[in-house]
């Protein structure tokens, strides 16, 4: 099973590296066309680009979000978290977790409604669907949705509210211990 997610988690990783390589080459076809093609074309229309790149960025964050980062890979304010005891802990990640379940899950029926809106628009430039762009936050969601719930169920049957996070800094008696 471990061998089977860290397959997919490589292939999330490689597709997410692909949009980033795919928005950074829209960002140099923007540069060469207007300060080189622009000169002798001015004519040439390179609005698309900005809109790729965007469009691009956006599926990228989401994407990462959804199948890239752990939990411990997001900036957190955490202090009463690491001083607590293991115990608080459980019940501030279970609360959290819960929270986020009950905040997401109780938009997610609103965000799908309104995505699937907007097949009736294109962008600006592209003429791309709109409904195709914004999708992706549907898929972010339900991949945090899932992620939670698997939370909240490994919370509540005793696991450590650390364990998807074994690279995080942690309090020892006062002291910050850094893991190897």
């Amino acid at each position: 099973m471990h061998a089977i997610a860290a397959f997919l988690r490589a292939r999330a990783e490689n597709v997410a590296a692909g949009l980033l390589a795919a928005m950074f080459a829209t960002f140099i076809v923007q540069i060469v066309a207007r300060y080189v093609v622009l000169g002798f074309f001015p004519s040439i229309n390179i609005g698309w680009t900005v809109e790729m790149c965007l469009t691009l960025w956006l599926w990228a964050v989401f994407w990462t979000g959804a199948f890239c980062l752990n939990d411990g890979d997001h900036v957190k304010f955490d202090m009463l978290y690491q001083a607590a005891t293991m115990k608080t802990r459980r019940v501030f990640a279970l609360v959290s977790a819960l929270a986020i379940l009950v905040g997401i899950g109780g938009a997610l029926p609103a965000t799908l409604d309104y995505i699937t809106f907007y097949k009736i628009k294109r962008s600006a430039t592209m003429g791309i669907r709109l409904d195709y762009v914004f999708s992706i936050y549907g898929v972010f969601a339900v991949a945090l949705l899932l992620r939670y719930a698997w939370r909240v169920w490994h919370i509540a049957r005793g696991g450590a509210p650390d364990n998807d996070d074994p690279g995080h800094d942690t309090l020892i008696g006062g002291e910050e211990v850094h893991p190897q």
